[in-house]
Order: C-alpha cells, then sequence, then structure tokens
C-alpha cells in the first residue's frame, strides 16, 4: 500500500498560481507512475497529468500549457505546479499511482480560485 499526503492547496484569484506537493510512503514510490487527480463538485474526478518513473509526462488538454507535474525520488514527493489558474480548475485536488489505487486515496487538497 502507497500512503498519500497532498498539501498546497488554497484560496487565489484567476491568473494566480499554487504548488501542490504530495508525499509519498512506500517503496512503490520509485518505480511507480504518479498521477494528478481532481474532483470537481456534482463532477466525476478526473486525471489531470501524470508522470513516468522515467520522466514521461500526460496532460490532460485543459490543463496543458499551465500545469507542470513533476518528481523528486530522493524526497518521495510528485508536485503540481499550477499557473494561470481559472475558476473552472476549482476541486479537492489528490495524487495516487497512475493508474490509481483504489486503496490509496488520501484527503486531498482544496484549491479555489475565485475573485
Amino acid at each position: 500500500q502507497v500512503q498519500l499526503v497532498e498539501s498546497g492547496g488554497g484560496l487565489v484569484q484567476p491568473g494566480g498560481s499554487l504548488r501542490l506537493s504530495c508525499a509519498a510512503s512506500g517503496s512503490i514510490f520509485r518505480v511507480a507512475s504518479m498521477g494528478w487527480y481532481r474532483q470537481a463538485p456534482g463532477k466525476q474526478r478526473e486525471l489531470v497529468a501524470s508522470i513516468t518513473s522515467g520522466g514521461s509526462i500526460y496532460y490532460a488538454d485543459s490543463v496543458k500549457g499551465r500545469f507542470t507535474i513533476s518528481r523528486d525520488n530522493a524526497k518521495n514527493t510528485v508536485y503540481l505546479q499550477m499557473n494561470s489558474l481559472k475558476p473552472e480548475d476549482t476541486a479537492v485536488y489528490y495524487c495516487n499511482t497512475y493508474p490509481a489505487r483504489a486503496d490509496s486515496w488520501g484527503q486531498g487538497t482544496q484549491v479555489t480560485v475565485s475573485s
């Protein structure tokens, strides 16, 4: 089992930036693909970005060019830099492996984009 703790969310104005962090426990982290997911009120959870152990990256079209995913294997941490935030980015953001492990969802971190 991988234990994951997200942090870094908050309230930000449109056009602002936030950096999310996800600290992972467990030896699987270094070989696992990791993903950032989000769930907005009334919507299904969706994959925002993923990164393989080798550094290959995927972004959802809705965040491409604005979000950057990265990982530090020495710190067992994955990051999501979010720039040019929009109100539609408002959601609870989660990290998990990719594909996601059902037993590894954390509490998530709330991101609210509003003026």
